[in-house]
This record gives C-alpha cells, structure tokens and sequence, in this order.
C-alpha cells in the first residue's frame, strides 16, 4: 500500500473532495460514488458520509492508497 501526505490549508477538507485533490478519481462526483459504494474508510472504519469533513490526523483509505492527513502551516 503506498502512503501519500495531503496538508490541509483549512480546518478540514470534505472526504469526496480530498479523493480528488490526491487523485484517487478526477472529480468530487466520482469521489462521493467511491464513498457510496463503501470503498473508503477514515481511521480504518467504512465512511459513507461523502461530504464528512476529515481533519489533520486522520487517516483516508481507498484501494491500495492511504492517505494521512496533515495540519498546514496556518494551524
């Protein structure tokens, strides 16, 4: 499984739109499907809520992907 850092420039980032900004899918439409069909789980459980706000410290799976979610900067 490969690992990938997305820092947030906010205080969260909605799970479809995260899927899209690392390229897990090309839009935030594709992403809320993956989400609907049970393919992605926040800190190892299945998350179904497409727009749940994921925040630093989380960690986002989808496929063979894992994404860790970091504080920016301005946090």
């Amino acid at each position: 499984m490969s690992t990938v850092d997305f820092t947030l420039n906010g205080e969260f980032v909605e799970l479809n739109q995260l899927l899209k900004l690392v390229g897990v899918c090309d839009s935030g439409g594709a992403g809320k499907a993956l989400v609907a069909e049970g393919l992605v789980t926040v800190d190892g459980r299945t998350e179904l809520r497409k727009t749940a706000k994921i925040r630093a410290g989380q960690q986002v799976v989808c496929g063979k992907l894992r994404v860790r979610v970091l504080a920016g900067s301005g946090d």
